[in-house]
């Protein structure tokens, strides 16, 4: 997406207020929202420390365990870890290794995890395993590892923000989708060419039009068949002569009138029109070498994944596509200490299921190597007390006050970027994408931090198409920066936080 749009198209799709009685539909969502209680030293009552025998561990600032990793193998590591009481460090991440919750946060309707008869969404399910983690006492940073070394005891963790001694670590870092690395794929990579169609398959670039989606198994018919809820027709590239997925996804692609399913066939570049913008993909029959041009406005990767186990290189051992090996039925690592779940070390089974599994054992093995080798401390939580219920966003006043600094909705995006004097930060997003729920608490911490020097606004782009058309959104989550009705800048995707940070400090 270029940093070059002008402001004037946008603009033009927000004329000068004029009040109406039927158009104060602002709910403004964020205001009364905080951390959980167990979120942050701040905020999180103490926990009562029970010594270990060792004597010189009751002052040790060496925690028990540094959980690195999120997704269905992290947070269940977390809740089992925080449930024995030894409260975890949880480094979520949200960029080396994708976002919080994992591949999961990028999945329609999970209908295989044992205790939901009618299915649930990835997203909702990681909110679910995430809220139950924190209840227990897990401290979670959303901040990715910069380095971790294991080759000392105790080990050393350090993140973007801080650095952290402990005596185990459960590495839970999951893996990342694979690129094509197609000639010309930098060059339309989020303008027409994805790995997340759950993120980006709703926006106006790809509504009602020819899409493809690349790869047989799993993952690629499950994101054909999300995307038939949005275009025309979806094509189904396949190298192979067969499917790879489960016999029931196939069963739904076969069924599909909107899915034409192209085998033997390779990806080999995508093409554009005399305005630059995304017009086909050309492709090989891996048979006859004959090549072809495929009519589409978008592609979408679907084609697999790397484990994210670059941090351990050199110090644990990995087998040759870079899996940490682990002990057959453990989570035991080469390394005494350091314990392995969920998808980096699973290039096997890669269910959601089957990760849970991997972080309880790592979590109560864990537990294990800290009695035994006399190094556990205790941290017992106090008896709960009563807690305040919440305003719930129904309960928040309807009504638009600009000395508020978080809003929501085109109501106020238009009175904003025609009256505000500060730095407006807009955040498009989708219902169903789950990178958009992880940047919301982070860009919320940031906004927070600036209160009376910016205002923000959050744009659904199912709620407000026409809004996010004028924009030029091409893919969620994204976030525009205004001032004095300039745009001033876009950035894609989810960033560290401190991008954010020092742009608003500049442009405040």
């Amino acid at each position: 997406m270029s940093s070059t749009l002008s402001p004037t198209t946008l603009s033009n799709a927000l004329p000068p207020f004029t009040p109406h009685k039927n158009s104060l539909i602002l709910l403004n969502t964020w205001s009364t929202r905080r951390r959980p209680r167990f979120h942050s030293a701040a905020t999180r009552p103490p926990l009562l420390k029970v010594t270990a025998s060792s004597s010189d561990l009751q002052t040790s600032p060496v925690e028990n365990v540094v959980i690195i990793g999120s997704g269905p193998a992290g947070y269940t590591a977390a809740i089992y870890a925080a449930r024995a009481n030894l409260k975890p460090v949880v480094f979520e991440g949200y960029q080396a290794g994708g976002v919080p919750g994992g591949q999961l946060m990028t999945t329609t309707e999970v209908e295989n995890f044992p205790g939901f008869p009618d299915g649930i969404s990835g997203p909702d399910l990681m909110d679910r395993m995430k809220r139950q983690a924190e209840r227990w006492g897990a401290e979670l940073f959303q901040e990715d590892v910069e380095t971790i070394d294991v080759k000392l005891s105790p080990f050393t963790v350090q993140s973007s923000e801080r650095k952290v001694k402990c005596h185990s670590v459960i590495f839970a870092t999951g893996a990342t989708a694979k690129r094509l690395r197609l000639p010309r794929e930098e060059e339309f990579w989020s303008r027409g060419i994805s790995a997340c169609a759950i993120c980006d398959g709703a926006s106006p670039l790809f509504k009602g039009q020819v899409l493809a989606v690349v790869g047989g198994g799993d993952t690629a018919t499950e994101e054909a068949l999300y995307l038939t809820k949005y275009a025309r027709h979806v094509h189904l590239l396949v190298r192979r002569d067969h499917l790879k997925a489960s016999k029931a996804m196939q069963d739904r692609v076969y069924n599909s009138p909107n899915i034409t399913v192209h085998f033997n066939t390779e990806t080999v570049d995508v093409v554009s029109n005399t305005k630059g913008q995304m017009s086909g993909i050309s492709v090989r029959n891996v048979d006859t070498g004959a090549e072809s041009v495929l009519e589409a406005k978008g592609l979408f990767y679907g084609i697999g994944h790397l484990p994210n186990s670059q941090l351990l290189e050199g110090q644990i051992e990995l087998d040759g596509s870079g899996y940490v090996l682990v002990e057959e039925g453990t989570a035991k690592t080469s390394v005494e200490g350091v314990f392995a779940a969920g998808d980096v070390q699973d290039h096997e089974w890669r269910q959601a299921i089957t990760a849970a599994g991997s972080g309880c054992i790592a979590a109560l093995s864990v537990e294990r190597y800290l009695v035994s080798n006399n190094l556990l401390v205790e941290f017992h939580q106090p008896q709960a007390e009563e807690v305040k219920k919440e305003l719930t966003d129904r309960d928040v006043r309807e009504g638009f006050d600009i000395s508020l600094t978080k809003h929501k909705g085109q109501y106020a995006l238009r009175k904003l970027y025609h009256e505000s004097p500060r730095l407006i930060c807009v955040l498009y997003t989708s219902p169903s994408c789950g990178p958009c729920r992880t940047l919301k608490p982070i860009l919320s911490k940031v906004i927070d931090d600036f209160d009376q020097n910016v205002h923000f606004v959050e744009i659904d782009i199912e709620e407000d198409p026409e809004i996010a058309e004028a924009a030029g959104i091409m893919g969620t989550p994204c976030v525009q920066f205004f001032k004095n009705k300039e745009m001033l800048r876009i950035v894609s995707g989810v960033k560290m936080k401190r991008e954010y940070r020092e742009f608003i400090e500049a442009n405040k």
